[in-house]
């Protein structure tokens, strides 16, 4: 029996429809993510709230053990990095660097920035940048 066997390759994950972090405060977090990041609030229960990023749900919750943590890092598609660092950072938003390269592509350069929100959870802005017309 052959367990590493092919899977269905007409079956694939497609749009991502919800991403969880554990947060430390429910109140402090929707204020982050709607006042400083400028996020839609959709709906908040004792323990859960709920942001749309774009059609994809932000689900904010409580650890339920104690010193569980968050490792997930949530990328934002940006038109214009420089704009949306700028608009953030006057929102207070704290990045640990500037906009800068990641990679350069043959169609695009890949431009990300780095923050992070009230419980330390790693959040970064992700631009595909095309070059100029000479």
């Amino acid at each position: 029996m052959d367990h590493m066997a092919q899977p269905d390759s007409s079956f694939g994950l497609g749009p991502i429809g919800q991403i969880a972090l554990t947060v430390t405060d429910i109140g402090r977090s929707v204020t982050f993510y709607r006042d400083s990041l400028g996020m839609r609030f959709l709906f908040q229960v004792p323990s859960l709230a709920f942001i749309d990023c774009g059609g994809i749900r932000l689900m904010l919750s409580l650890p339920e053990k104690a010193a569980e943590g968050s490792s997930s890092v949530i990328y934002f598609k940006v038109a214009d990095i420089q704009q949306a660092f700028q608009t953030l950072t006057s929102r207070g938003v704290a990045f640990e660097a500037e906009p800068h390269l990641i990679a350069k592509m043959p169609d695009h350069e890949l431009w990300m920035a780095f923050f992070r929100d009230p419980d330390r959870n790693l959040l970064a802005l992700m631009s595909e940048v095309r070059p100029q017309a000479a």
